[in-house]
């Protein structure tokens, strides 16, 4: 199943966006999350993997350049866009250099156009994630890494943050108070 994150602090952007690509990938698996706060993106980013992130480039709380940085360090194999009323050039140059930018999206945006930058976004990501699987794959075979590492990679693909455990005294488990 593909899993699209949308963060804008605009919703009838974020329901516009929806609209869209729920009407444009019916039939596929495919599954759409919304934030109109960076920061509770943020913390869903740490919790589940996502194959596409788009993110609107002014917000109040942080840019879609700050939040794309984040997001890269959480998962560096979501592929990320910017979507922008903006058609500075240094904001877009910022974007690619920084956050690793897969595409720069202007505002109003034409669906057919978006359509097929999130199948290349789709098309970017099963690459990336067929490189790396390769790669471990020959490091393991090299000696560099054991199969245990290259579970605990997939894993932490798959369910980000399930791999980073907080240990105590004695070998015991700290749980985060929630």
């Amino acid at each position: 199943m593909r899993h699209l994150l949308l963060v804008d602090d605009e919703i009838n952007v974020l329901h516009a966006l929806r609209r869209g690509l729920s009407s444009s990938f019916q039939g596929e698996s495919f599954r759409i999350e919304t934030f109109d706060d960076p920061q509770q993106a943020l913390e869903r980013v740490k919790e589940a993997a996502f194959d596409v992130i788009i993110s609107d480039y002014r917000m109040p709380v942080m840019t879609g350049v700050v939040f794309l940085k984040q997001v890269k360090e959480i998962q560096p194999d979501a592929v990320r866009l910017i979507l922008s009323a903006s058609t500075d050039f240094e904001a877009v140059k910022t974007a690619i250099n920084d956050a690793a930018v897969f595409r720069f999206l202007t505002k109003p945006w034409e669906q057919l156009e978006l359509n097929n930058i999130i199948q290349l976004a789709f098309t970017q990501r099963d690459q990336l994630l067929e490189e790396r699987r390769l790669a471990d794959e020959s490091r393991m075979l090299r000696g560099e890494m054991t199969p245990e590492e290259v579970e605990a990679r997939r894993l932490e693909e798959a369910e980000p943050g399930i791999t980073k455990v907080n240990w105590g005294p004695g070998g015991s488990v700290l749980l985060e108070d929630l």
